[in-house]
């Protein structure tokens, strides 16, 4: 039984790059595409970054049960990894990781003990500070919330079963991979 792998950590800590790596050079892993009703950034691909829904939708796979893990992130936008597709690639055998927050995370763990949970962490909150203002994407006022929320959730990485430096893409996306096939 292949395990299934969730990659959490703060905002800005790389998460989203160290995975891209990851499955550009192991096309056999698979990536879960995340529900959520924030609005696309420039470049994201409707089904294959996200699938971006509004929050009635979003609502409605709550209801029915679609959704493995869902959470309200930066006070504002719901995120959410639709159940379906997860369920069918550990039944095929095949490796999957999901990329999520942090609470996330912890429902996983929860209806899926044997989830393999590795934490991105930064080497510094100054360099996360550093990366959250140089990607250009938030307000001034959304990265104050953004590096409040990161706070917090570098308390919680002693719940995970890993934690991984991101000081180097490549290196962390190794130590990543290393930690899948040891799993």
């Amino acid at each position: 039984m292949t395990r299934l792998t969730v990659i959490a950590g703060p905002t800005a800590v790389g998460k989203g790059t160290v995975v891209r790596h990851l499955v550009e050079s192991h096309p056999e892993i698979l990536l879960s595409v995340s529900a959520t009703t924030r609005s696309p950034r420039a470049g994201e691909v409707e089904g294959v970054d996200y699938y971006f829904v509004s929050h009635e939708e979003f609502d409605r796979m709550i209801a029915n049960n679609e959704l493995l893990e869902y959470a309200v992130v930066h006070l504002k936008n719901k995120y959410g990894t639709p159940r379906e597709p997860v369920e069918k690639a550990l039944a095929s055998g095949k490796q999957i990781i999901l990329e999520i927050d942090i609470q996330g995370a912890e429902q996983v763990k929860a209806s899926m003990p044997d989830a393999n949970l590795i934490f991105i962490a930064p080497p510094s909150l100054e360099e996360l500070k550093k990366r959250l203002v140089g990607r250009g994407t938030e307000t001034p006022e959304e990265i104050a919330i953004r590096l409040e929320t990161a706070e917090v959730e570098l308390a919680s990485q002693g719940s995970f079963d890993h934690v991984v430096i991101n000081t180097d893409v490549a290196q962390c996306a190794q130590e990543v991979l290393d930690l899948m096939q040891s799993s």
